[in-house]
């Protein structure tokens, strides 16, 4: 059985970054995938500790102090720079290829946030056309066997509650991964059932984080749930999502939880 999660760290700092590393070990997940990292300490310290606990670390070098995408894999894992390469801006989104019988390929993905600045716009609208290009160009052992996973900032046309301020191309996005042939894993589990993983300061409910899964893979899903706990308890202002699938993984990186649950710092 092979289990990934998924969270926005919201860029923590390392006061926060501690408390999120206490939660996330917590959850015993062999895949974590993290969204809106930072070039601070706080992503640091929670690269190093899992990186000195022995997991598989991926970061995508963000640029200009902008916001990125991590994958930590207690799997054995192959960094797959190709199928990233040309989604911009450079640094959200980063893929690897885990050891499971069949393979899995993993592709963490942060979707710039925007308001209806034009430049903002333009730029959430190139990350998206990039990004299903890059989706394109995977060959069909990739795409079957793909978990795309991460915070889009979008919702579907029949969010509940419903919201008419985001734009053609922002609604299109989830149907456009549908055509593509990813499912949406909660969704498929639970057809009828409402969730949320953002709320805004006046209590607006949006669904921002998803977990969409290739042919091959969908058919393993045997759980998935958003934990509302890192958000209720500030760890972040996302709630995260655990997933569970029906695949072989024959081997487990060693690692040394001491190095996680230990309360001292590495740096």
């Amino acid at each position: 059985m092979l289990s990934l999660l998924t969270l926005n760290i919201a860029a923590a700092a390392l006061p926060r970054a501690q408390a999120l590393r206490n939660w996330l070990t917590s959850q015993n997940t062999d895949i974590l995938v993290l969204t809106e990292t930072s070039d601070g300490p706080g992503t640091r310290h929670l690269l190093d500790r899992y990186r000195q606990a022995g997991w598989h670390t991926t970061h995508a070098a963000s640029l200009n102090g902008d916001r990125g995408t991590a994958i930590l894999t207690r799997l054995p894992a192959a960094i797959r720079p190709e199928i990233t390469a040309g989604i911009t801006p450079a640094g959200r989104a980063v893929a690897v290829t885990v050891d499971t019988t069949p393979e899995t390929t993993i592709l963490g993905i942060y979707v710039p946030s925007s308001d209806r600045e034009q430049s903002k716009i333009g730029r959430k609208r190139e990350f998206v056309r990039t990004l299903l290009a890059a989706l394109d160009r995977l060959d069909a052992t990739d795409r079957e066997h793909l978990i795309l996973v991460g915070d889009y900032n979008v919702v579907s046309r029949d969010h509940q509650p419903p919201y008419q301020g985001f734009l053609p191309f922002e609604y299109d996005l989830l149907d456009d991964l549908t055509a593509r042939g990813l499912t949406d894993a909660h969704q498929h589990l639970h057809p009828t059932a409402p969730v949320h993983s953002w709320f805004g300061r006046g209590g607006n409910a949006y669904r921002f984080d998803y977990i969409h899964t290739g042919d091959a893979i969908t058919p393993t899903i045997q759980g998935c749930d958003y934990l509302q706990d890192p958000r209720t308890s500030q760890l972040t202002d996302h709630a995260a999502i655990l997933v569970a699938a029906d695949l072989d993984v024959e081997k487990r990186l060693p690692v040394d939880d001491e190095i996680l649950t230990d309360t001292g710092t590495l740096f």
